[in-house]
């Protein structure tokens, strides 16, 4: 697979999810990366109303979550993480932000407002990049207590557009009462259950479900620059051969 060369790069990195979503943190477990598992403290108080799109929201709270696990864990830690990974998804329909629900009225609201109507499921996330820690060298004139340098960030979101079916009460009704809705974004799971509600949806289906793993790959390789070529790295012994008389 072309995009699992930049994963192999993380290899024997502290690599850290800062989310407590199981389906998260099962998507990137496809990938056969070792990471840890440290959910994000960050309240998630953010007004929606006060940014210009979903979009700007979803990732502006990806990026809080990823902060507070990375600059947690730099002084908490003796060992900095190398990446660490947040993530956020909401729900958005004629503008309306749509998150959790509050209890089960709250989710069958929710999910009548989106029946038989086409929605956005916004799933943003940010990646922390903190730089390689360089080898001590006592003739630095360097403080040695000097703070760490600044990790880079980056962010990014992908759409998925879902149309629910015209849906009775009694079906929806007894899907909150399967407990399910309860948890996640708009009140459904499209990997789940909630796959019976859905006509159509369009987009990166992992997205929708909690994380755009190829997207992800993506920005990934962005930030840590080309993977190498062992194709165009010369031979040492056929450099020496062709140098000889």
């Amino acid at each position: 697979m072309a995009l699992t060369p930049v994963l192999r790069r993380l290899h024997g990195r502290r690599v850290v999810l800062a989310s407590a979503s199981p389906r998260r943190r099962d998507i990137l477990g496809y990938t056969g990366l070792r990471f840890e598992v440290v959910p994000s403290r960050f309240p998630e108080t953010l007004d929606p109303a006060t940014f210009a799109t979903p979009h700007a929201y979803a990732r502006e709270n990806a990026r809080r979550k990823a902060l507070e696990v990375a600059l947690r864990l730099r002084e908490k830690d003796q060992r900095t993480p190398d990446v660490v990974i947040g993530a956020d998804t909401v729900v958005a329909v004629a503008g309306l932000i749509l998150e959790k629900p509050r209890d089960k009225e709250d989710a069958m609201r929710m999910l009548r407002r989106l029946s038989g109507r086409e929605h956005s499921v916004i799933t943003a996330v940010a990646i922390v990049l903190f730089p390689p820690t360089p080898p001590s060298d006592p003739d630095d004139p360097r403080d040695p207590g000097a703070p760490p340098p600044d990790p880079e960030v980056t962010s990014f979101h992908e759409e998925t557009r879902v149309t629910f079916s015209a849906l009775t009460d009694e079906l929806l009704r007894d899907y909150v009462d399967s407990g399910e809705p309860m948890d996640k974004a708009g009140g459904y799971a499209l990997q789940a259950l909630g796959a019976m509600l859905v006509e159509r949806a369009e987009g990166d289906f992992l997205g929708a479900v909690g994380f755009p793993l190829n997207r992800f790959c993506r920005e990934l390789q962005g930030m840590l620059g080309a993977t190498p070529d062992p194709a165009a790295t010369p031979d040492p012994a056929a450099t020496s051969s062709s140098a000889s008389p």
